[in-house]
């Protein structure tokens, strides 16, 4: 069976409205399943060049599957051990969270697989 390789990838300015109110990075970070195929993230690699911790979540169609917590002036490399599929158009982006107030950079590097 073959596969094709897709990445939301990118640098991206943030301006924290607190940890707890997610907003978008970038509408290039919003990806849909294509119909008939299935998609597989893979794993995610991410930096933040502020001085507070940021949170990197992937929605899939509006909620929560995945979360990244991304220290200060910091990086991770995720990834996905759990590997689930996803139907064809559903709906996955990556939204940041950071302190009211806080400002940066977020570096975005996501891998999903299409089957």
């Amino acid at each position: 069976m073959a596969s094709t390789p897709r990445f939301l990838q990118g640098v991206f300015g943030f301006t924290g409205n607190g940890l707890d109110k997610p907003d978008p990075i970038d509408p290039t970070l919003s990806y849909t399943v294509p119909p008939g195929v299935t998609a597989q993230p893979l794993y995610f690699r991410g930096g933040n060049s502020s001085d507070e911790l940021v949170v990197v979540t992937l929605l899939r169609d509006g909620r929560s599957m995945r979360v990244f917590p991304i220290g200060a002036k910091s990086g991770v490399n995720i990834p996905l051990r759990v590997v689930e599929d996803v139907d064809p158009d559903t709906v996955l982006e990556l939204v940041v969270a950071a302190p009211t107030g806080c400002t940066g950079d977020v570096v975005v590097d996501f891998g999903l697989v299409e089957i």
